[in-house]
């Protein structure tokens, strides 16, 4: 099992960023609701940070930013990295999605992260809920008019405070880039959304690249619920080329990605799966496993944050 150097992890350059200087790791570690421990979510966080994990990502509505930020100031300490080798993205939950709650927010989760910048900050969802108590699912009765043009305003107010190197959104569909597109001065530069070998989003990748949107995809190997088979990781057909290859189903799906110009940000907590992750950038898919992997069936895994779920939340786009 061989540790992949730090330098050998591809950038990508956030070109929406205004300073138009910011990079970020084409591979994170994500972090989400499921990893309940805080020690746990510490120690993977500081053994990432040993195989050379600079991207880390967390929300407010995660609960993981104290455990992340504490893992983060820990690994400072002991000098295995510095402020500036990090990749930290955090995200703003609905309830705080109002334009006059954005920049209290954001300064809450750096209170929390104990850090004094981000390197990304995210509208979670294009939704806006009733300010105050978090709760999930979302019930539909407390969303309101989500104010796209004011909420933007207040982030692109975040990072000329300098709260934040870049801003972006997260569970955009096209339709839902475009209004935000018509009413910003900067344009967002990254929209994180699911995507992964079963929910590849064509017309998304090709609308981001158009107007120089990074994606960064979450559940990359379609994991994060548990209903019925897994159509990535229990699929015959990337069994066949993963075995081809002599590598898993979980490095076929992110040579994908990143063969597509995608960031990722898998969660595992498993000391060999991060690393198994990182094992990807010095071979290649052949011609032939991409046309494969255009007949995967494609559906949508994650449904939405709401109950019940929203007929107009995705623009009903594939």
């Amino acid at each position: 099992m061989g540790s992949v150097s730090v330098e050998n992890i591809p950038t990508k350059v956030l070109t929406n960023s205004p300073s138009g200087e910011v990079k970020v790791p084409v591979i994170g570690m994500g972090s989400a609701p499921d990893f309940t421990c805080k020690k746990d979510t510490k120690e993977a966080i500081i053994e990432a940070i040993k195989q050379g994990y600079r991207h880390f990502d967390t929300a407010a509505a995660y609960g993981s930013e104290q455990a992340l930020g504490e893992a983060l100031k820990e690994a400072i300490h002991l000098g295995l990295v510095t402020r500036q080798d990090l990749f930290v993205t955090s995200k703003l939950w609905v309830t705080e999605n109002h334009p006059h709650l954005v920049l209290p927010a954001l300064r809450k989760s750096l209170q929390t992260l104990q850090l004094d910048y981000l390197d990304l900050y995210l509208i979670h969802w294009p939704l806006t809920s009733q300010p105050g108590k978090f709760s999930f699912p979302i019930p539909v009765e407390d969303l309101l008019p989500f104010d796209v043009k004011g909420g933007w305003e207040s982030m692109e107010e975040s990072l000329k405070l300098g709260l934040t190197k870049a801003i972006g959104v997260s569970n955009f569909s096209v339709k839902k880039l475009q209004s935000l597109l018509d009413v910003a001065t900067i344009l967002p530069a990254v929209n994180q959304v699911e995507m992964n070998l079963a929910w590849q989003q064509k017309k998304l990748r090709e609308f981001c690249n158009a107007n120089g949107i990074v994606l960064t995809a979450f559940s990359p190997l379609r994991k994060g619920a548990s209903r019925g088979p897994n159509e990535v990781m229990e699929n015959d057909l990337l069994k066949e080329i993963a075995d081809a290859h002599g590598k898993s189903i979980a490095q076929i799906s992110l040579r994908w990605l990143y063969e597509q110009g995608i960031t990722f940000v898998p969660k595992s907590y498993d000391k060999g799966r991060m690393n198994q992750n990182l094992q990807i950038f010095d071979w290649a898919l052949t011609k032939e496993d991409h046309l494969k992997i255009d007949q995967i069936k494609q559906s949508r895994l994650i449904a939405g944050p709401t109950k019940p779920n929203l007929n107009d939340l995705w623009d009903d786009e594939i």
